[in-house]
């Protein structure tokens, strides 16, 4: 072979060096064929129970010793035992499935105008400058002083707590929708007039892939907001659900009980967002930026 010849080789392959010792090239090739570590994983894993393994040690210590009165502050044990009764008696899958119904029947309804209004004001000014200064008006106002007002028009039944919910859900939605298709680059829009995409295609193909790094935070965040609306609107008035069982409960002075409501809603709310969050990691792993 003449000196001037170059060798191309494939990465991940060996070559031979001057001293006749094989050399492996790296690259993507061998990169690929590492396998997955779940050593990070569980690492961060151990690193985030270490303080609520500390607090709730603590907490039965300084219960078992007397420090803080059982009617005040429970022990977890006692805590675990009133839940272990109420999941047992079956009230506990009764009340959570009556609050996750209302939960997702809110977030459906209020997500999806959410989500179409807020597409329709990011893609014409029109639409923006008619609806969006009153949606910022009514973003404004709180969760607790809408309620009492949508009690008094509709009751003490379940389409109020849906539309409390729904007043919830519906703001993080189309203001993470209207900031991402606002965001999306103009030379996107560039390639769809090069290639002749119709209206359709280009926000099909180009404005809402590229937009969805927010809808998808919008997405998370509605179905949080929806989760906490539920808590309000069940605090109200209700005749079921977990926030039902935390206001018997304060009724009959039963602080077991509402601990464990209220766990209940901290860990089914946990539980949802990380759903959201693999939901996230699984649609945008193409995105480098998201990867951090």
């Amino acid at each position: 072979m003449s000196e001037g010849a170059k060798v191309i080789v494939q990465p991940g392959t060996a070559v031979r060096e001057g001293s006749g010792k094989l050399k492996a090239v790296p690259g993507k090739a061998s990169a690929s064929r590492r396998p997955i570590s779940w050593k990070p994983y569980l690492s961060d894993l151990g690193a985030g129970a270490i303080i609520p393994v500390l607090t709730v040690a603590l907490w039965q210590t300084a219960g078992s010793a007397g420090w803080a009165s059982p009617e005040f502050l429970p022990t977890p044990l006692a805590i675990a035992r009133s839940f272990v009764d109420l999941a047992v008696s079956g009230g506990l899958a009764h009340h959570l499935g009556v609050s996750l119904g209302r939960a997702f029947l809110g977030f459906l309804i209020g997500g999806a105008v959410g989500l179409l209004l807020g597409i329709l004001t990011g893609l014409f000014r029109r639409a923006e400058y008619l609806l969006d200064p009153s949606v910022q008006v009514l973003r404004l106002v709180p969760h607790l002083a809408i309620a009492p007002l949508i009690i008094l028009w509709f009751g003490f039944g379940e389409v109020s707590k849906v539309a409390i919910i729904i007043s919830g859900s519906f703001f993080p939605l189309y203001i993470n929708t209207f900031v991402g298709i606002r965001h999306v680059d103009d030379k996107l829009l560039e390639v769809g007039r090069v290639l002749s995409f119709s209206p359709y295609q280009r926000l099909r193909r180009l404005v809402l892939p590229a937009a969805l790094p927010n809808i998808l935070l919008g997405l998370r965040l509605s179905l949080a907001v929806a989760w906490i609306s539920l808590v309000v609107a069940e605090l109200i008035g209700s005749q079921s659900g977990v926030g039902f069982l935390i206001n018997e409960a304060k009724q009959n002075s039963n602080t077991e009980i509402i601990f464990v409501g209220i766990l209940i809603f901290a860990f089914v709310g946990k539980l949802i967002d990380s759903i959201f969050r693999v939901l996230e990691h699984r649609l945008l792993f193409w995105r480098d930026s998201y990867r951090g």
